[in-house]
């Protein structure tokens, strides 16, 4: 399995960047590769942090590249119906769809994979992070020659991308700076001690999500199948417990709501507990829905 690590030359995901970045691609697909024009002047950010814009807009999901040829970037399906529903990224089922798909990036984004899919403390230090992600790879990668340097960078950019400026540096953060991430607003990481530098993953509340947001996910982790185990929509890897921080009483206040709307049927008997799903739809069909409730407001 290849890996990656650093990818994002320590920039996190700022506000508008993704927006941004789409309006771009959209307007100009070899945006990234053309010689003529400078991104830095169309983007107007700068060197570094455009190679790290390209990268994050493929790896939570909103454009793609071919491997080999010219690489250009088009939108995703996922990336057209935000681009045409959610332009500017404020809806918090947007950021949770696009949490999903940075979270399942067990080669792209393989930090990211492993904090949430893999890496069991619920508080943790930097360095019990760090080794743990080691470990990690030694087992699973082909090679694992990686500076540690690139893992402490890709701790730092996970707590940047999740942690709110005003948590970490209250004194430091004024209304008008836009140096956050979106990505914050989701609620998925806190401070344990300050003193201590100890973090802990938290727990979104169960009334953030959209029943057609936790179905999407479902859907397309279920790969055909009509039910599934309630242990494993809580505990594998890239499904709704793992990549959104749920414990079993959160998921099955999250799973409650989305067998109010239908979409499902909890299934409690002789010992199998199961979910079994109502409507077989794609990712996309279920992306779709969501921006039909949004856009009804329902």
């Amino acid at each position: 399995m290849t890996m990656k690590f650093r990818a994002h030359d320590t920039f996190f995901i700022r506000k508008g960047w993704l927006s941004k970045g789409m309006e771009r691609v959209v307007a100009k697909n070899d945006l990234f590769i053309d010689k003529t024009e400078n991104p830095m002047d169309i983007l107007g950010i700068g060197a570094n942090m455009v190679k790290a814009l390209r990268y994050w807009l493929q790896v939570v999901g909103l454009t793609s590249e071919p491997t080999k040829g010219r690489r250009i970037q088009n939108l995703t399906q996922l990336g057209e119906e935000i681009y045409a529903n959610d332009r500017y990224i404020e809806e918090m089922g947007t950021l949770y769809l696009l949490q999903y798909q940075l979270a399942k990036q067990d080669e792209e984004a393989t930090a990211w994979y492993y904090f949430f899919n893999e890496f069991t403390m619920s508080e943790f230090t930097r360095e019990e992070f760090v080794q743990g992600l080691q470990n990690y790879i030694m087992m699973t990668a082909d090679e694992f020659n990686v500076a540690i340097r690139s893992l402490n960078d890709d701790f730092a950019c996970i707590i940047n991308t999740y942690l709110p400026r005003y948590k970490s540096n209250p004194n430091k953060v004024s209304p008008e700076n836009n140096i956050d991430c979106p990505f914050g607003e989701l609620g998925l990481i806190d401070i344990a001690n300050k003193k201590q530098k100890t973090y802990k993953k938290s727990i979104p509340a169960a009334r953030s999500f959209n029943p057609w947001v936790i179905y999407a996910v479902i859907m397309d982790q279920a790969n055909g199948r009509i039910e599934i185990g309630l242990n494993e929509l809580l505990t594998k890897p890239c499904n709704i417990g793992k990549v959104f921080n749920l414990d079993a009483i959160a998921m099955l206040d999250v799973l409650h709501e989305v067998e109010n709307w239908g979409m499902i049927k909890i299934i409690r008997t002789a010992g199998l507990d199961v979910v079994h799903l109502n409507e077989q739809l794609t990712f996309e069909q279920c992306v779709r829905k969501y921006y039909e409730t949004i856009n009804e407001g329902v």
